[in-house]
């Protein structure tokens, strides 16, 4: 990551905090009160082929004992009501602030695959993780409702893994280094500014 796109990450991150932050509060508060604790969800994910982090997001399911892979029909029954909203808006995502202030993320890059993936796909990871992974980014404004679409078909965890590993990772990779060779500061604001549009027309 380069320095400018650091500065760039830290202002907008302070500046979101400081405009967001009683919104956020009041949304914890609405939260606790609607679902009760936990109202965090940590999980981890990959900022390098070898490295992880602990990714932070509002808990928009109910509680189990394991949870692996990435959410599909089989775990539709899971989201709560509360989830679903938060989900829809991408507020389940406002905690990743904290994330980006820590380095952990950038506002825009590849969004952080589960370690399972990565272990899984080296040769594909080790492209996409040269770049620093992101809250938002090229593959998750272009992709997300037809990864969605698909991934909501799948009855078993088991079809989820097959459907996400052979159609969704290869395509979401593309995207992800077309991203790459062309990153700038300008592209990186137009993706930002993509993404609240797409906030605001869900509202």
């Amino acid at each position: 990551m380069t320095w400018r796109k650091r500065l760039f990450d830290l202002f907008f991150v302070t500046l979101l905090i400081v405009i967001l932050g009683p919104i956020l509060l009041a949304i914890l508060i609405w939260l606790l009160v609607k679902e009760g604790r936990p109202i965090f969800y940590v999980a981890e994910r990959m900022t390098t082929p070898t490295r992880g982090f602990g990714l932070w997001k509002l808990r928009t399911m109910t509680v189990v004992d394991e949870d692996s892979g990435v959410s599909g029909g089989d775990k539709a029954a899971r989201i709560t009501k509360t989830g679903a909203w938060l989900r829809s808006k991408r507020l389940d995502e406002f905690p990743q602030l904290w994330n980006i202030f820590k380095g952990d993320l950038s506002f825009v890059g590849p969004r952080p695959p589960l370690r399972q993936y990565v272990e899984a796909n080296p040769e594909i990871y080790a492209e996409v993780l040269k770049s620093r992974p992101g809250v938002t980014g090229l593959a998750s404004i272009t992709y997300h409702k037809h990864e969605a679409a698909l991934l909501a078909r799948c009855q078993t965890p088991e079809e989820t893994d097959v459907v996400y590993s052979r159609i969704c990772i290869p395509a979401k990779a593309r995207l992800d280094l077309i991203y790459q060779r062309h990153q700038n500061m300008c592209f990186d604001f137009d993706l930002v500014f993509q993404t609240i549009g797409n906030i605001f027309r869900r509202s």
